[in-house]
């Protein structure tokens, strides 16, 4: 089953509480590259998302946003340091009796809460199993989405690969009915090259025509190039109609491959139309290159 890299899923999950939307994007990527972008306060949950993702995705550049609303509470804590108070409260009465300072010696509350550290905020503090739970719910339905995408799109592929690879058999089927013909046409060729020369005043020897043609066609042979092509062809099909879920590395190298003994018959061969037929199969060799970038 052939999966595009490419996609995109939105998940909610919402109660009196809080909602969470979770968002997943995902492009084209040699290896599994996940980025997670949440509150830092929530950062213990980000290896759990990793993991969820990569059971879904195996290749790609993911990212993943995580944005959260609090509507029962507020997101800050107060927190009061009743020693440090105490200290502060301790040195301000000495030092309004050493000076002997007017007023009824009585530290007012507004002084005593604006010094430093007797009052601090933090972030309030969640149930993180709680939380966990309601986030992979967002999570889950935000991959739901992002998954069928990318088999939608997968299948698109598919059909385009399957089709370029019918024209390639097709091409290929030509090259190798063509190849075995050379060798004859190559011998009726010299043969009236040399008679064109000589003029015709002696004759030319047909096993010494025989045995130029037989080198000839030994060092424009390719059809080891022709069948190891059509098993490619063979090979990738399977690929492309198989149950494997991550297929795209080994079409890559398998369409390197094609293209290696695209590139082989067209060196071998000294044929004008073997040479316009190879170049139809590289063109569509390179569709399929191109388009294998994006599959899983």
């Amino acid at each position: 089953m052939v999966r595009s890299m490419t996609g995109y899923g939105r998940g909610i999950y919402s109660d009196n509480q809080r909602s969470i939307t979770v968002e997943v994007k995902a492009v084209n990527h040699r290896y599994c590259d996940i980025t997670v972008k949440m509150p830092r306060k929530y950062s213990f949950a980000e290896e759990k998302i990793k993991a969820a993702a990569k059971e879904v995705m195996r290749r790609g550049k993911i990212e993943i946003g995580v944005s959260i609303d609090n509507f029962g509470k507020s997101e800050t804590d107060v927190n009061l340091n009743l020693e440090v108070a105490k200290r502060y409260y301790d040195a301000l009465t000495e030092l309004s009796q050493s000076f002997e300072l007017s007023g009824d010696g009585q530290v007012p509350l507004s002084l005593l809460a604006g010094m430093t550290d007797v009052l601090t905020t933090v972030p309030a503090a969640d149930d993180e199993e709680e939380f966990t739970r309601e986030l992979m719910a967002a999570l889950k339905e935000a991959l739901e989405g992002i998954s069928a995408m990318r088999t939608v799109e997968g299948e698109k592929l598919a059909l385009d690969i399957l089709k370029r690879a019918d024209i390639i058999e097709n091409t290929k089927n030509l090259i190798a009915e063509r190849a075995p013909k050379i060798e004859r046409e190559y011998k009726e060729k010299l043969k009236a090259r040399i008679t064109e020369l000589l003029d015709g005043s002696v004759e030319v020897p047909e096993d010494r025509l025989a045995l130029e043609a037989a080198i000839f066609a030994d060092k424009a042979n390719i059809t080891e190039e022709i069948v190891r092509l059509g098993s490619h062809i063979d090979q990738l099909r399977t690929f492309i109609n198989g149950d494997e879920e991550t297929v795209g590395k080994k079409i890559d190298f398998l369409v390197q491959e094609m293209n290696r003994e695209a590139n082989t018959i067209g060196s071998k061969s000294n044929d004008m139309d073997i040479t316009s037929w190879m170049l139809e199969l590289k063109a569509e060799i390179e569709k399929i290159r191109e388009q294998v970038q994006n599959i899983e």
